[in-house]
């Protein structure tokens, strides 16, 4: 199935997240009179802008493959009805203290069943808030250009709750899997809900079907952890020294200690500024890569050095010892240029993200490369991009699939509203796809141009933010269409306000980058003020 119809009564939309990317779809789905059920795993709208003090369970040192993501699904029938099955109405000591000790778990569970999300106390936007803005909402009067965390989340909670989001939510509420109905027709959605009943906790399956599905659930799930040689020896002898940046919370626990920072993005420079004048000694190991954010940018405290070759372990320290508070761990980091770090405390691998959509698995491959995707993967072995997406959005082979959020280097707020509003007029029969050749002889020319990998979603060349998204809102009002019940209007791209302010912001941190020719993540996101990675989800 290619092709999308017209308007059709009461269309059903599942959209999988409740981050900025889902709010602003379901809002904009919404106001085209569509029936909208948005899942979201974790109890609040706010994606990865909610700060959660619990941190996500140590992921597998290597990664693991992509299609199992950062939880374990589960399989059907598993929880397809109530665990227990029903609440116990007389009081007894024996389910008093069942009761007990479910609540004590419960956040165990909680924390297991929808992990975490890598938002940190310091975390500020690195974009200007009157760039990263939803044309759902204007930021209240007086907004600073670079806030905390806890305004940024309440942006988006303000636009779900006035947009009638939360009402159509079910929150608490996994995904586990998402397939084509036998016939074709419709999207079957198999879910698990966590509650909390009198008698315990409880898992509710449910399998509901829908005509078109969303993927707005964000960049930032599956954590990259690299294959280096003796790093899982490390974290199994010392656990709590090795962390994922997703697992970083504050700066207080590293006080006076030294502190090694793999990575070279936007992540891992803003702890090492969080870490200055709190850690003793901060290095920030990189590989040199397209990406890699230049070193002016780092505190002064921080030393750049290069690639990590290998950790190794004392020789009399390979058998059972607890290293304590302020010991050192014991053993060294060997580095590409022959350098050798010692007395090193902490390592926060600050490397970024796996592609990754676990309840999709017929359109994931653990074995296929990524010049292998053929006509239908999303995702491959490598986990570095999603395959055979119409402008990253739309599925080629059934664009009743859709996914908003996917490029990156971009204003996100504002990048990822004009997707959802695209998304929106086409399901609601109000803009039409190309034929399924079109859409793939422009996938294949995307593919010449900028190549396989990460890099086929970045927006960071000269333009091409700008471009993409007059592109789209110039195909969006081809032969525009309205409508009763229908949102008024054609789609509007940026205003001049806003490209005043971004071309303000682009001249500002040109010279950051030197010669490069291009302009780099930072020269996207980076504020006067902040270093901070715009996320998403």
């Amino acid at each position: 199935m290619s092709e999308l119809g017209g308007q059709q009564s009461r269309q059903t939309i599942a959209v999988i997240g409740a981050g900025i990317s889902g709010v602003c779809t379901a809002a904009h789905l919404l106001k085209e009179g569509l029936s909208v059920t948005v899942f979201e795993r974790s109890s609040i709208v706010g994606g990865i802008w909610h700060f959660d003090d619990r941190v996500a369970a140590d992921p597998p040192y290597p990664n693991s493959t992509p299609s199992l993501g950062d939880y374990e699904t589960s399989q059907p029938g598993q929880f397809s009805y109530a665990t227990p099955p029903s609440e116990q109405s007389d009081e007894t000591p024996q389910n008093r203290t069942s009761r007990v000790e479910a609540e004590r778990n419960f956040s165990d569970i909680e924390v297991q069943f929808s992990p975490p999300g890598p938002c940190y106390k310091g975390l500020r936007n690195n974009v200007p808030t009157y760039l990263m803005e939803s044309s759902l909402g204007r930021w209240p009067n007086g907004t600073e250009p670079v806030v905390g965390q806890r305004d940024v989340e309440c942006y988006i909670q303000h636009l779900a709750e006035a947009h009638d989001v939360d009402a159509h939510t079910l929150f608490q509420t996994r995904v586990e899997e998402v397939k084509k109905a036998q016939d074709g027709s419709k999207w079957e959605l198999r879910s698990v809900t966590l509650e909390k009943g009198e008698s315990g906790v409880r898992f509710i399956e449910r399998l509901s079907r829908f005509d078109r599905v969303v993927v707005a659930s964000g960049h930032y799930n599956m954590p990259r952890i690299p294959d280096i040689a003796g790093l899982l020896e490390w974290k199994a002898r010392f656990p709590s020294r090795i962390i994922h940046s997703k697992q970083y919370r504050n700066p207080q626990r590293f006080q006076g200690q030294n502190v090694v920072v793999l990575g070279a993005g936007v992540s891992a420079l803003d702890i090492c500024r969080e870490l200055d004048g709190v850690a003793n000694t901060i290095y920030q190991s990189v590989r040199g890569g397209e990406f890699d954010l230049p070193v002016s940018l780092m505190p002064p405290s921080a030393k750049r050095v290069p690639e990590i070759v290998s950790f190794d372990l004392d020789t009399d320290e390979r058998g059972e010892h607890l290293v304590e508070d302020g010991q050192h761990i014991s053993g060294t980091i060997n580095l590409k240029d022959g350098q050798v770090l010692d007395n090193i405390h902490h390592v926060i691998i600050a490397t970024g993200y796996i592609t990754s959509y676990p309840f999709l698995p017929h359109l994931h491959s653990d074995t296929a490369p990524v010049t292998e995707s053929g006509e239908h993967l999303v995702v491959t072995s490598d986990g570095n991009m999603a395959h055979n997406l119409h402008k990253d959005i739309f599925y080629i082979p059934d664009p009743t699939l859709a996914f908003v959020g996917v490029p990156y280097h971009v204003v996100t707020f504002s990048l990822f509203d004009f997707q959802a509003q695209a998304v929106a007029r086409v399901f609601a029969g109000r803009a039409k796809l190309p034929s399924q050749r079109l859409m793939r002889d422009e996938y294949g020319r995307k593919l010449r141009e900028k190549g396989l990998g990460r890099g086929f979603h970045s927006l960071h060349q000269e333009g091409k933010e700008v471009l993409y998204v007059r592109e789209l809102v110039e195909w969006v009002n081809e032969g525009y269409a309205d409508g009763e019940g229908w949102s008024d209007g054609r789609m509007k791209g940026h205003s001049e306000e806003w490209l005043a302010g971004y071309y303000k912001l682009k001249a500002t941190t040109r010279g950051l980058f030197g010669d490069r020719g291009i302009r780099s993540t930072a020269e996207q996101t980076f504020g006067e003020d902040s270093g901070l990675d715009v996320r998403t989800g």
